[in-house]
């Protein structure tokens, strides 16, 4: 016996709202992905980032020049140290990213806890970046998040990734 035409009609809804939203592993972190996003191949990854710092996911469009990257890292951040780690990540970005000019670089007020937002440009070796960081404490390690794009690409995209960044959601516990 087939299910009722709207039965069926809610199901495939659902499974679609279900296929954009993403965790970060098994930690309850999540966010909705923008259209079209995927996660990228082992290939694009290792292009993206050649040394031992790549994510451990991301997501992107087709060709990777607009994706989203998140992590968790081994690194405690307790929310009273945001300060401390925005002048450190300030300090080491000026230091090792050619080009860097900075859109914004503050601490925010997101999903219940404070984070600290790093919006930049810079010139990669091929092409130039417009990066939106999110870096907080959780669970006694650092979640980053980090929306990248070309230049070229980002107007396209910009509207998406500021829609998806916002949906950056932490698990009440």
């Amino acid at each position: 016996m087939k299910p009722p035409l709207l039965l069926t009609a809610l199901i495939v809804f659902a499974s679609l709202l279900n296929a954009e939203t993403i965790e970060v592993g098994d930690t309850g972190v999540t966010f909705e992905a923008p259209e079209g996003f995927e996660p990228l191949s082992k290939e694009i990854m290792a292009i993206k980032w050649p040394t031992n710092q790549a994510p451990a996911y991301a997501i992107g469009t087709p060709s990777g020049s607009t994706t989203i990257a998140y992590d968790l890292k081994p690194h405690t951040i307790p929310q009273e140290a945001l300060p401390e780690v925005q002048t450190s990540f300030t300090q080491l970005f000026e230091r090792m990213i050619p080009g860097i000019a900075w859109k914004k670089n503050e601490i925010i007020e997101h999903s219940g806890q404070k984070w600290l937002f790093l919006e930049m440009t810079s010139s990669a070796v091929d092409t130039d970046i417009h990066n939106i960081m999110l870096v907080t404490g959780f669970e006694g390690k650092m979640l980053v998040f980090n929306f990248n794009s070309t230049k070229q690409d980002f107007p396209k995209h910009e509207a998406a990734l500021r829609k998806s960044l916002k949906t950056v959601t932490l698990p009440k516990r």
